[in-house]
């Protein structure tokens, strides 16, 4: 061989090495790169995790993970094992064909009785277990069974891409979920003063209602004048103002909210304060327009 022959092989093996670690070089940054990605996919799930717990604290539910399900009475496990040797025994003492020799012989197949004519190499029948254990198995064109093909493997970048999509997509139904945590069930789409304003006239109303009972009751006798007008200037308007308190208190806060939501005290107390004597008013202009 020549110079340069030697010359040519030469570089051709230094073409090679450098593509070779050209190419280690792109693998390892490959990796860094899925390893990156998956630090940071396992960081977000975290992430989601500690936040549905806590969207589950707010709304009340705080349940522990799903253990394994109670088996039912009368029910075992399957395990495709051997028995163990108490259950050999007993089955051995209860069943005279599943002696040892008999077993032996009855499921040993031509290689367990020399010479025993219309056996095969294998039983009939595999047991359960077995069947489980037992390797799959195609067909070659030659007739010989030989073990299946694996399954392709998965390309772990679309994996990754899969699940941060799927990540994506939890981040924003989480987001719509701390949307609706962060909205009251009484009247969610109102503003907290339309709700407080409509809470306590709700209240001063029903409040209302009462001062009219207590006027009839006080036109038969049944209530005096002194009992009516301590009734309509200062106890019915406490009872609807502390009770639009304590509604807004109940059904007015979200699930999801940092601090107390303001109730508008004074607000509640001029509503409260008002309708009820004039309620009282409506009634009397009423009953002289009618006269």
């Amino acid at each position: 061989m020549s110079f340069e022959e030697y010359a040519a092989l030469a570089r051709q093996l230094s073409e090679q090495r450098r593509a070779g670690e050209q190419h280690a070089a792109t693998e390892a940054a490959r990796r860094r790169d899925l390893h990156a990605a998956v630090d940071y996919l396992q960081q977000r799930l975290t992430a989601q995790g500690h936040r549905l717990d806590q969207l589950g604290r707010a709304i009340g539910i705080d349940q522990p993970p799903p253990g394994p399900a109670p088996a039912r009475p009368g029910e075992t496990a399957a395990w495709p094992g051997p028995p163990s040797g108490a259950a050999s025994a007993s089955a051995t003492a209860s069943d005279p064909s599943t002696a040892p020799g008999t077993r032996d012989a009855a499921t040993a197949g031509a290689a367990g009785v020399p010479g025993r004519p219309g056996v095969g190499a294998y039983p009939a029948e595999l047991a359960a277990g077995e069947a489980r254990l037992a390797l799959p198995t195609a067909v070659s064109p030659a007739g010989v069974g030989v073990p299946a093909q694996r399954a392709a493997a998965v390309d772990p970048t679309v994996e990754l891409e899969l699940a941060r999509r799927m990540a994506d997509e939890a981040d924003r139904h989480g987001q719509q979920a701390e949307l609706l945590a962060q909205r009251p069930a009484l009247l969610p789409t109102w503003s907290p003063l339309a709700r407080a304003v409509a809470v306590y006239a709700g209240c001063g109303a029903a409040a209302g209602v009462l001062v009219l009972a207590l006027v009839l009751a006080s036109g038969v006798g049944l209530v005096d004048g002194f009992t009516l007008g301590a009734w309509i200037c200062a106890g019915l308007p406490a009872v609807a103002f502390f009770g639009g308190y304590l509604v807004l208190g109940r059904w007015g806060r979200p699930a999801m909210v940092a601090g107390t939501p303001p109730r508008y005290l004074p607000l509640g107390f001029l509503i409260c304060f008002l309708v009820v004597p004039m309620a009282y008013c409506a009634y009397l202009l009423l009953v002289r327009g009618l006269r």
